[in-house]
């Protein structure tokens, strides 16, 4: 009989694709995976030449047609691209994905969406099984883990683009937003309205938007000449819920902060309504398009920018390399503004 498997077990090692690909296809034959598409489903009006390329190409690589890949396809020239993603349960994410489903649409694709959670181990099972699924190509917000296990499915010609943050261990096309002077501005105009003892809350400080983040928030404190005092500086919170247990903290320490620096949307709700149920005049700036909460006012500072651009260039990216772009890995960076509300009394 049998043993049943110990739940302890390390996870099993990331599976590797044994069989050749359309991918490698398209690599062999020097030409782009939507004409190799077009040969193996025999569509019409194939240029000669190209067509010629992609049967030698086959039968050196002895690549045979996924029927599991071609199933999931409405028709046969119908591609599919994958996008992982944090958490489906913030705005940011699901207008994200918005933008680019509509770019994937317009190349005649399907999108397959996969949620994270922010969970290293999940992002790497997750990108394991599109890609065994034989998807054209990825897009990735990524979670702070190494990503060189991406190397080899790259290697075989996968299109892979990472959003919002860069790969750890690969070189790839990356599209941020300009996290570090996005940051800068917000941070100053709490400065400028004369604060000097400010708080800052993010996200796990080893997700790079966030180190970008502090490091602007810091860059102006020291313009400011003011400094920022670690003992208000928290990083961690997730959630609304727990970004509000963390301000209720701060708010309670002897020598409390007069404003807060959030450095995500979901954690400027869960300080705006702790400073709102606390019925405190304390100035609060804030990352990501905010909210509108459903307590209180909305931030002083808004460091924005347009989420539907982020996706459609990362996405707008993505099939110029399906399309056979194999220039070198580009960093895309989408700016930002602010927005600031009347100061009291203006």
């Amino acid at each position: 009989m049998s043993e049943e498997p110990d739940p302890l077990d390390p996870p099993r090692p990331v599976r590797r694709r044994a069989r050749p690909t359309m991918v490698d296809v398209a690599r062999e034959a020097s030409v782009s995976l939507k004409t190799v598409s077009r040969v193996v489903n025999g569509a019409p009006n194939v240029d000669p030449d190209y067509a010629r390329r992609v049967r030698e190409a086959i039968d050196k690589l002895g690549f045979v047609r996924n029927n599991i890949a071609r199933d999931l396809r409405s028709n046969s020239e119908t591609a599919i691209v994958g996008l992982v993603i944090g958490d489906l349960g913030n705005t940011f994410y699901s207008l994200l994905a918005r933008s680019i489903e509509r770019v994937a649409r317009r190349n005649g694709s399907l999108l397959l969406i996969a949620s994270s959670e922010e969970d290293p181990q999940r992002e790497r099972e997750l990108i394991t099984e599109l890609c065994e699924r034989r998807v054209d190509g990825l897009i990735v917000v990524p979670a702070y883990a190494d990503h060189s296990f991406c190397a080899e499915e790259m290697r075989r010609g996968l299109p892979m683009v990472f959003l919002d943050r860069h790969p750890a261990g690969i070189e790839a096309d990356t599209v941020m937003i300009d996290n570090d002077e996005g940051a800068f501005m917000g941070a100053r105009a709490l400065f400028e309205r004369g604060h000097e003892r400010i708080a800052v809350i993010g996200q796990d400080i080893r997700l790079e938007a966030m180190a970008q983040r502090l490091a602007g928030v810091t860059r102006a404190a020291a313009a400011a000449g003011a400094g920022l005092d670690d003992a208000l500086v928290r990083f961690g919170p997730l959630t609304p819920e727990q970004a509000g247990h963390a301000a209720d903290e701060l708010l309670s320490l002897p020598d409390p902060p007069t404003a807060f620096f959030c450095c995500t949307n979901r954690i400027a709700q869960g300080v705006i309504n702790q400073v709102w149920q606390r019925g405190l005049k304390v100035d609060v700036a804030g990352f990501d398009n905010i909210e509108s909460s459903h307590c209180g006012p909305g931030p002083v500072a808004t460091v924005a920018y347009d989420i539907e651009e982020l996706g459609r260039r990362s996405a707008e990216l993505l099939f110029r390399r399906i399309d056979g772009d194999r220039g070198t890995p580009e960093d895309v960076i989408v700016p930002v503004t602010l927005i600031e509300a009347a100061a009291p009394g203006g």
